[in-house]
């Protein structure tokens, strides 16, 4: 069945995002955690989990961003998506998402809190449809968007990937 990206963005209502690409908020839990009972760096209280849509489209990326909580990556329809995660001791590992285990892909991949993480559609993919949950649940005081100066300090071994998935 070939559906167009432009199909889920109308059909999901999608928006936007500032990392790039388009999302839609899709669940947010009534359970709240407490300030005191989250790892330090957290303002105030969060939802124990939230989830959203998001769709990459062919030359889009998803700019290189950390939350405070876990991410766990969905996959649900088009081509595959690949999520670089740089961890703090600089590794860079690369998670393929999509629907064919043969070409090393997978349904869900698991950011952990903290690590540096961007991606984009695998060449010659035209767009993917993905879905992101995260716990402790999403909240833009807990979200960092990459200055390329920055990483490139912190990672000067992988400045050719920061230079491509990096906005300034």
């Amino acid at each position: 069945m070939d559906v167009p990206a432009s199909y889920w963005i109308e059909t999901l209502q999608l928006e936007p995002h500032i990392e790039g690409g388009a999302y839609k908020s899709t669940y947010r839990s009534s359970f709240k955690l407490a300030m005191d009972s989250l790892p330090e760096g957290f303002s105030g209280e969060r939802h124990i989990c939230s989830s959203i849509y998001f769709l990459l489209q062919k030359g889009e990326f998803s700019a290189f961003h950390r939350l405070r909580s876990d991410e766990i990556w969905h996959f649900y329809f088009g081509d595959a998506l690949v999520i670089y995660e740089i961890c703090a001791d600089g590794k860079v590992i690369e998670h393929k998402l999509g629907s064919n285990p043969n070409k090393g892909e997978s349904f869900q991949c698991t950011i952990k809190a903290g690590n540096w993480l961007a991606a984009k559609v695998q060449s010659p993919g035209n767009y993917c449809l993905a879905g992101c949950t995260v716990s402790p649940g999403f909240d833009f005081a807990d979200f960092e968007l990459a200055k390329r100066s920055y990483l490139i300090q912190k990672f000067p071994n992988h400045k050719a990937l920061i230079e491509t998935l990096t906005i300034s």
